[in-house]
């Protein structure tokens, strides 16, 4: 590309899910409806957790950090779709999108980092039940988070950087509703060599290494499991992890269907519906997969409500 075709980019254009007008009011009402039955639902399970001494455990402390990064998760991207749906604008200046993709990949690493948390929480609990008090004392869990706050921090602080050293040409469209890290990359003039070698080492040194350590510790979990005599004692231990579980697989399969889909049709549209998924559907699920069937978090909810009424 000949110096005299890239410009001083300025803004870059947000091309949504859907340039018809027709759908701009339905997708508003959707997505306005998703985001705040996500914060809703997020936020009354931090605020119960923090409130019930009961709660005060080691799952129940990692659950309300993902909570808390989940609603922030979803407020990196949506609440910009619905300005730009109501102000029929679908512009974001430079700067704010890579404000917007540095604190999106902050927590999305965060999401998974604390998933991989609470299935070591998990397997501790089941395989050491005699000590996992001692195990997973309050320092320990603290040090959890910070590692993962600080994997999630320099990891969206590389990316971004890596960004800000790129030149863009004239065609400034995202095919998406908010500034994902790939499509900035292909937007891009200059030579993106050393960003994609990047992206795939950290997405193999982090995705795939945190899917190993959940991989690993339900390994061991099924393995404790069978070794269990009593069936009630199997049932409990199971139960313990099937909320945890559901929320894994969704996060991953919706995530991985996202880039598996954007390969196979190579259509920036389908891979933007599809990514809906996890940016929006699985954290609004979470507090109901969590407080579905656990008496603790529904007792906690109702004496919150309680108080509050």
């Amino acid at each position: 590309m000949e110096p005299e075709n890239l410009t001083r980019v300025s803004e870059f254009v947000l091309l949504g899910l859907s340039e018809e007008p027709d759908l701009q009011p339905l997708l508003f009402g959707l997505f306005l409806s998703m985001y705040l039955i996500t914060v809703l639902g997020n936020l009354l399970i931090v605020l119960a957790v923090s409130s019930d001494s009961h709660l005060h455990t080691p799952m129940y402390f990692f659950l309300s950090n993902l909570s808390f990064v989940d609603i922030c998760f979803t407020s990196t991207t949506v609440p910009k779709m619905l300005v730009n749906i109501q102000t029929q604008s679908k512009v974001i200046t430079y700067e704010g999108c890579i404000t917007q993709m540095y604190f999106f990949l902050l927590f999305v690493g965060l999401d998974i980092c604390l998933l991989t948390v609470m299935a070591y929480d998990r397997f501790v609990a089941i395989c050491h039940p005699l000590h996992y008090t001692v195990i997973m004392h309050p320092w320990l869990c603290g040090q959890f988070v910070l590692v993962s706050w600080t994997i999630s921090v320099l990891n969206s602080l590389l990316q971004s950087l890596m960004v800000l050293r790129l030149s863009f040409c004239a065609e400034l469209q995202i095919p998406h509703f908010f500034c994902e890290l790939n499509q900035m990359v292909q937007l891009a003039c200059s030579d993106t060599f050393v960003n994609n070698l990047v992206i795939y080492f950290v997405a193999v040194l982090v995705g795939g290494g945190s899917l190993n350590g959940i991989l690993c510790s339900y390994y061991r979990i099924v393995s404790c499991i069978r070794a269990m005599s009593s069936a009630q004692g199997k049932y409990k231990a199971f139960s313990t992890c099937v909320s945890h579980l559901l929320v894994v697989s969704l996060f991953y399969l919706t995530g991985l269907g996202v880039y598996l889909s954007s390969a196979v049709t190579h259509s920036s549209q389908s891979s933007a519906t599809a990514s809906v998924l996890y940016t929006v559907v699985t954290p609004m699920l979470n507090p109901f997969i969590y407080s579905l069937r656990n008496k603790d978090i529904n007792g906690a909810l109702k004496r919150f409500l309680g108080m509050t009424a």
